[in-house]
């Protein structure tokens, strides 16, 4: 996975403690196994039309505590599959950070405040730069450990067990 993206970002109706039903409704996570299937219901119960609105790349912004709720990996999984190259938030409940990182789906810490919906940022996880191109502005972002740039690297923790046969890291 490329460590530099590009892309609108979307925010939701509420901004904090976004949890993993309003992600994927358990009435989908359930009942839908093909995640690029699952992927057109994210976000379905905070703007219905979310899916048809987000192109490849596209981000999400959100505030405190994003990602609370189910321990299940669907969430991250159904963001990944749509499309979605990141999610940006103030703060990530643990466990969905943990299931993000374990299936390559970049995650980035920093003060959302300032980004509007439909903003055209910069995220280059690498260089820890974010930039929002439609207001001309760079965001200070929570550095992302040289781990964590090889795991997203990797396309995830999986992929990086199947690749290197553990997690043997030379940095």
């Amino acid at each position: 996975m490329e460590l530099k993206l590009k892309g609108r970002a979307h925010k939701l109706p509420i901004d904090d403690n976004i949890n993993t039903d309003y992600i994927i409704s358990g009435r989908r996570k359930f009942t839908i196994q093909d995640q690029k299937e699952l992927a057109k219901y994210i976000f379905e119960d905070l703007a219905f039309d979310f899916y048809s609105r987000i192109n490849c790349g596209d981000m999400i912004c959100a505030g405190k505590n994003f990602g609370c709720g189910s321990s299940r990996e669907q969430a991250p999984l159904a963001l990944k599959a749509a499309g979605i190259g990141a999610i940006i938030a103030e703060s990530f409940a643990r466990i969905f950070y943990r299931n993000s990182i374990n299936v390559g789906l970049p995650l980035v810490e920093c003060d959302t405040s300032s980004i509007d919906d439909g903003d055209e940022i910069e995220l280059d996880i690498e260089s820890d730069k974010l930039r929002d191109l439609t207001r001309g502005i760079d965001i200070e972002i929570k550095p992302v450990s040289p781990i964590m740039k090889r795991l997203i690297t990797c396309g995830g923790a999986i992929n990086h067990i199947k690749r290197y046969g553990g997690f043997k890291f030379e940095l």
